[in-house]
């Protein structure tokens, strides 16, 4: 396994913290969270993939239910709009691009 989860969160926190710089404050912990969670969940997805326990679709599967859940979570945040939110989590997914998709032979980012 190639991908690492402290490495990622790290990568994901600072994405999130360059779009969402204005609300940081109320955001940070909330996007800490977030950032593990999903670092966990590619970590995850390398491992079921690669021991051929999930497909390239069932892989794009988790992806989606992961950012849909942070979505949920930072929209829950007071002041944050949805295009906002939705800049944040592609920015923290963009960073993840080479890393991810070099991991698992495909374009799961």
């Amino acid at each position: 396994m190639s991908l690492n989860v402290e490495e990622m969160a790290a990568a994901m926190l600072a994405a999130f913290q360059g779009s969402l710089s204005e609300k940081w404050p109320e955001v940070k912990e909330y996007a800490e969270a977030e950032a593990k969670k999903l670092a966990e969940n590619f970590v995850l997805i390398e491992k079921l993939y690669l021991t051929n326990k999930i497909n390239e679709r069932q892989a794009e599967l988790h992806r989606d239910i992961q950012k849909n859940a942070t979505r949920a979570v930072l929209l829950a945040i007071e002041g944050l709009g949805l295009l906002a939110v939705e800049e944040a989590i592609n920015s923290a997914l963009d960073v993840l691009i080479d890393t991810v998709n070099t991991a698992l032979g495909f374009d799961l980012l």
